[in-house]
């Protein structure tokens, strides 16, 4: 508590017992700036302060406006009251135990003290994390993950009044990953996400010793197992001029925006071969690593035998996600709308439908689709092209025509070739036995 003025001023006030006696404050008093107390031989009587809290310490004195009344003044009473004006305010101060920006896993501790003004409780003290969620004490030691990255605030309450303070800690950290895996197809692009919290610039990351950071990939090799030997993909170069080398990109793009911290990759068209999972990897110097991983998931549908067929064909359609099911994940085949199908729902891994005679309403688009509850998570599509099959009559009536259509060109040939001799000699010569004629 800091008392920053005491101001004194002598007035004398005549009555007699059971009299009521008013006690005014000083003219230079305001409510809204100053703590006001009263007090007589040395025990305080009455107070107020500029944050509404009052207080009356004997039941013959009440509060009218800004003045103290007495309403029945004993005998024992008469003498000298005193009437203290300050500035007295709660000190809120605010600390932290080691220098920002912090790395995961580095112990903070933030206090915030508040001494109590004169004549009053002591305020009670809680902090309100980034997340804006109450944690109770004056001081919190953690150990610094991403989610203590922010502002921190320190609440103080006294009288149902509240007095806030803030302090901001910063943790070079990664953005949290997806906790469900992505899922796209060649029908969809995708962005594989990584980034630096906003608010966090470079300088800070390289100021905490940052040696390295890339991108490897796990390929998925079956339904349920992810290969032990990563590619890097991309290495960042951590010169002057941020960019990204490839090593081996695999038709993979960074994005953009490097500058302000995003470290993402975009995929445009998927192929079953990019199934896996991706890691973003930060390293520092003094041993902390920051991974972060995406579970890329590709759906795909497969026509077998292939997509262009002939009316009466046998017909095996495939939509597959590659992995096992969960137990709240879907797929749906989907036929196009002229077709006599029906659409098939399946919660095993692949779904299969099997046609043995395809119509020409078959032909056209079908769609698989990987449903989630009630949500579509993505789909792919495939076009399926059938022309009509042929019949008996239409391949003898098909067969005749080529024939005539031969002959005619034979007939054509013969006589354009008789035509062609018949200009290259035009005279004809008889030999008789009276000579040439």
């Amino acid at each position: 508590i800091q008392k920053k003025a005491a101001i004194w001023t002598d007035e004398v006030i005549y009555a007699q017992v059971n009299d009521m006696v008013t006690l005014e404050p000083p003219k230079t008093y305001s409510p809204t700036e100053h703590y006001l107390y009263w007090s007589f031989g040395g025990l305080e009587l009455a107070w107020r302060n500029p944050i509404g809290g009052s207080g009356l310490n004997a039941d013959i004195l009440i509060w009218s406006g800004n003045s103290l009344i007495i309403t029945k003044i004993p005998q024992g009473q008469f003498g000298t009251f005193t009437c203290t004006l300050g500035r007295d305010k709660i000190e809120k101060n605010l600390s932290m135990n080691q220098t920002s920006p912090l790395l995961p896993g580095d112990r903070v501790s933030l206090t915030c003290d508040a001494e109590k003004p004169h004549s009053l409780k002591s305020p009670q003290i809680h902090w309100l994390n980034p997340q804006g969620v109450r944690i109770f004490g004056y001081q919190q030691t953690v150990t610094a993950t991403g989610l203590h990255n922010g502002e921190w605030t320190c609440v103080v309450t006294n009288d149902n009044k509240e007095k806030r303070a803030k302090i901001k800690v910063t943790v070079v950290d990664l953005s949290p990953a997806p906790t469900s895996p992505l899922y796209t197809s060649k029908s969809q692009p995708l962005t594989i996400p990584c980034s630096i919290p906003s608010g966090i610039s470079w300088e800070q990351v390289k100021a905490k010793g940052v040696q390295g950071v890339h991108w490897d990939y796990f390929p998925n090799t079956g339904l349920s197992h992810i290969s032990g030997d990563p590619q890097r993909l991309f290495s960042l170069s951590l010169n002057d001029t941020l960019r990204w080398q490839p090593d081996r990109s695999r038709g993979l793009t960074p994005v953009s925006s490097l500058i302000k911290g995003n470290l993402s990759l975009f995929i445009n068209k998927a192929k079953e071969e990019d199934r896996g999972d991706y890691v973003c990897t930060m390293k520092f110097r003094n041993g902390v690593t920051l991974k972060r991983t995406v579970q890329v998931n590709v759906l795909q549908i497969i026509s077998s035998p292939e997509t262009d067929l002939i009316s009466g064909q046998q017909l095996n359609l495939t939509c597959s996600l590659g992995r096992l099911l969960s137990s709240d994940l879907q797929l749906k085949l989907i036929p196009p709308e002229q077709s006599a199908l029906q659409l098939l729902t399946s919660d095993r891994e692949p779904a299969l439908l099997n046609i043995p005679e395809v119509g020409t309403g078959d032909s056209g688009k079908w769609r698989c689709e990987l449903w989630q509850r009630s949500a579509r998570l993505t789909y792919a599509v495939i076009a399926l092209k059938i022309e009509p099959k042929l019949s008996v009559w239409m391949l003898i009536i098909i067969c005749s025509v080529t024939v005539i259509v031969l002959l005619l060109l034979v007939l054509v040939f013969i006589l354009c070739h008789r035509r062609q001799v018949q200009l290259n000699h035009p005279y004809s010569y008889v030999l008789d036995h009276t000579g040439w004629h």
